[in-house]
């Protein structure tokens, strides 16, 4: 969520290049907050279709998970979330 408050270095809140700390995910391993932030995306894009209304809510997640798995997981977490259905 974008508040409109600019830091010291000109980025307003909520831009990042990695994402940001979890303290659910306080270790250096970051694999399960990869996962949850994948899980995350999908259960708020389900919520808010269901709701008729606008997935841009659901970026968050997005870029956090872009920004915390490796291309691979991610395929793979798609393939496997396609032959689930």
């Amino acid at each position: 969520m974008n508040l409109g408050i600019t830091s010291e270095d000109g980025k307003k809140q909520g831009d990042y290049l990695t994402a940001p700390f979890d303290p659910r995910f306080p270790n250096t391993n970051q694999t399960k907050n990869c996962y949850q932030n994948y899980l995350d995306y999908y259960r708020c894009v389900k919520t808010v279709k269901a709701n008729g209304k606008d997935i841009k809510v659901c970026e968050w997640y997005h870029r956090v998970f872009k920004s915390l798995c490796p291309v691979s997981w991610v395929r793979r977490y798609e393939e496997v979330r396609e032959t689930s259905k």
